[in-house]
């Protein structure tokens, strides 16, 4: 009996600590980065400074199945941006510019929750894609 008790304590308090860490991660994304990269597109596009996170989650998972492989990623160009790394459209970058380093904006700690929520969270289930990549239409179920 003590044993089932613990045990359902232990998954309460691990359920929590995830839920708060996910919730810690999108305040943080709130706050930090969606200024920029929008949860979702607005009716007026012209409002729109960089690509929705939508988007972006969609080409970084193309090229990236691994969740692991992914947050470095996002982790490492978040911090160092260049042309090279970019995964995104080229007309997007001509459009929108490259991103800003934002290593003076947010510290590895939160950059790893966010990287890591974001991956789990976007693209949204339904999410299509604009645009060919690598010969194919590409599109997240």
């Amino acid at each position: 009996m003590k044993s089932i008790l613990l045990r359902g304590i232990v998954g309460v308090v691990g359920c929590s600590v995830t839920l708060f860490a996910a919730s810690n991660a999108e305040s943080i994304f709130d706050n930090k980065c969606a200024m920029c990269h929008m949860k979702t597109v607005p009716t007026d596009k012209s409002a729109i400074i960089a690509p929705p996170i939508n988007g972006v989650m969609r080409h970084v998972k193309m090229h990236y199945p691994s969740k692991h492989d992914g947050v470095s990623f996002i982790v490492d160009y978040v911090q160092y941006p260049s042309q090279t790394k970019a995964l995104c459209m080229k007309k997007k970058i001509a459009r929108f510019g490259l991103m800003p380093s934002q290593k003076e904006n947010i510290s590895s700690k939160e950059l790893e929750e966010v990287a890591s929520w974001i991956y789990d969270t976007y693209p949204r289930a339904g999410f299509k894609g604009q645009g060919i990549m690598k010969g194919r239409f590409m599109k997240t179920p």
